[in-house]
């Protein structure tokens, strides 16, 4: 099994002091939520192992998924601006809706910066077990924006 949970990936937070990711909903960069199959493994990513995890460095195309209607480097994401609730900083994205697509066995994402010039990784995601779409929308529900569960939040 590639996928073992959600994660935070390790060279982002590095990348965050280095400030090489703006999230602002004006001017910031785009960010993209690509789709896998349960074969991707961190060292196709820049990452060491077999378990999908924060060890991912970088989007690839290498067990991507593939199907109609879908797109390499999946969807651009709608950013919502940074914010502080209490003491902890969050951001978020509006759901990734994939539009019209025929695809299967996808277990997770890899939501990355498109902007960078490496395309650099954010987070793993986890779907649990394969999920698939049939001329249909496939949509990627992010969490609630509070201090709890914002997919991104630093405390």
């Amino acid at each position: 099994m590639a996928f073992s949970g959600n994660a935070m990936c390790t060279t982002f937070k590095k990348e965050l002091m280095e400030a090489k990711h703006n999230f602002l909903n004006s001017g910031g960069n785009t960010f993209n939520l690509a789709l896998y199959t349960n074969s991707a493994v961190p060292s196709n990513m820049g990452g060491s192992g077999s378990t999908m995890n924060g060890s991912v460095t970088n989007y690839a195309t290498a067990n991507e998924i593939s199907g109609t209607n879908y797109t390499a480097k999946g969807v651009a994401l709608t950013r919502v601006n940074p914010s502080n609730i209490g003491t902890t900083a969050i951001t978020d994205f509006s759901n990734a809706v994939y539009s019209n697509v025929t695809i299967s066995a996808v277990r997770g994402a890899v939501l990355f910066n498109d902007s960078a010039s490496n395309d650099a990784s954010v987070i793993v995601l986890d779907f649990g077990s394969d999920k698939a779409a049939s001329t249909g929308d496939f949509t990627v529900v992010f969490p609630a924006a509070d201090a709890s569960n914002a997919i991104i939040r630093i405390a």
